[in-house]
């Protein structure tokens, strides 16, 4: 019973979430079909233990959409029958490390990291891997050149590009293609997250580039750093509409929060989202999917958190049964889904 279990565990995921295989920098996942028979392959030869020990390393408490995933991630784990431990990373490199050393040193048997800064990956994997312990990144992903120092380590998340691709064709779905002004082309902010963050990198880029490829012009009229926070959202973008005015037609975040944060300060400046601006996030957090519905935001991009943390489980499930992952195979990317005014009452 268990095997078959775990059979249709792999199965139903690659189908509905996942596709595995592929370079970290890989900008699109597998076919169904190449999932399927992957996960199945993987379900044939891998049984999960029952229970253990699980340390969860967030990289910090007070962030929305990972508020979300870790409630997700304990509440499968601890229906699994897994001791879950789940500490907060304060975005601080540095008390992370010490605390997957603690993890390590309490002898748990497998680990879900979402890294601070991935440009500690280096230094994540080769402590793992010294301790031979089963790994699965979240959320931030590394390079596939990295991941390959350890094959008993997994990265699961969503594939960055198509979250700023999804941005770009929000805009584009508009009546004028973002272009308000018709003077001919698209003039916009840009509210980045952590620009070390290979998804802020990603969203930032692939937002614009949809635009482009899809032959319209664009004019930044400013990039500014919000760290996914709320109220630097809303201060970049209160200073930004002091500044360019009636100028900006398009303001993209890098997530929700920064977008709610944006929303504040496009309603305090006398603007009206849809009608003389366009505003789009990414994570589909509650309050960002009641603005959309109220028609307060031209979309969001659904970052699927439950989904994610699932397809983690079941790779970290897949670690533990003995499973080991090539180089160049070890990302699991779950889709992204556009939300918009005429979908959001399925995703509320």
């Amino acid at each position: 019973m268990k095997k078959l279990a775990s059979i249709v565990l792999a199965g139903c995921m690659a189908v509905s979430l996942a596709a595995c295989g592929g370079a970290a920098s890989s900008s699109a996942p597998a076919s169904s079909s190449e999932a399927v028979s992957a996960a199945e392959s993987a379900a044939e030869s891998v049984e999960a233990p029952q229970g253990g020990k699980v340390g969860v390393c967030i990289y910090k408490f007070d962030d929305a959409f990972m508020t979300t995933y870790r409630n997700a991630l304990q509440e499968i784990l601890e229906g699994k029958g897994y001791e879950v431990t789940i500490v907060d990373g304060n975005n601080d490199q540095a008390k992370q490390n010490e605390q997957i050393n603690t993890f390590i040193t309490q002898g748990v048997d497998a680990l879900i990291i979402n890294p601070v800064m991935t440009s500690a990956a280096d230094q994540i994997i080769s402590t793992v891997k010294d301790a031979d312990i089963p790994t699965v990144l979240i959320n931030r992903e590394p390079t596939a050149d990295q991941m390959s120092a350890y094959n008993k380590l997994v990265y699961v998340g969503c594939d960055a590009a198509q979250s700023g691709t999804f941005q770009g064709e929000l805009i584009l779905d508009t009546e004028n293609k973002g272009d308000i002004n018709g003077d001919g082309k698209v003039s916009y902010i840009m509210i980045q997250g952590d620009p070390e963050n290979i998804d802020a990198q990603l969203r930032t880029e692939y937002s614009v580039k949809a635009l482009k490829d899809a032959g319209v012009e664009v004019e930044q009229l400013d990039l500014q750093r919000g760290d996914w926070d709320r109220n630097k959202g809303q201060e970049i973008a209160q200073n930004d509409l002091a500044k360019f005015g009636d100028q900006i037609e398009v303001v993209f975040c890098n997530n929700d929060d920064m977008a709610i944060g944006a929303l504040q300060a496009i309603q305090a400046a006398g603007r009206t989202v849809n009608k003389d601006i366009y505003l789009v996030g990414v994570d589909a957090l509650d309050a960002a999917k009641n603005e959309v519905a109220n028609g307060n935001m031209t979309g969001t991009v659904l970052n699927d958190a439950k989904g994610q943390a699932t397809q983690a489980v079941a790779c970290m499930e897949e670690l533990l049964g003995g499973k080991t992952y090539e180089a160049g195979s070890q990302s699991v990317y779950v889709d992204y889904v556009k939300v918009t005014p005429d979908n959001v009452k399925d995703f509320q």
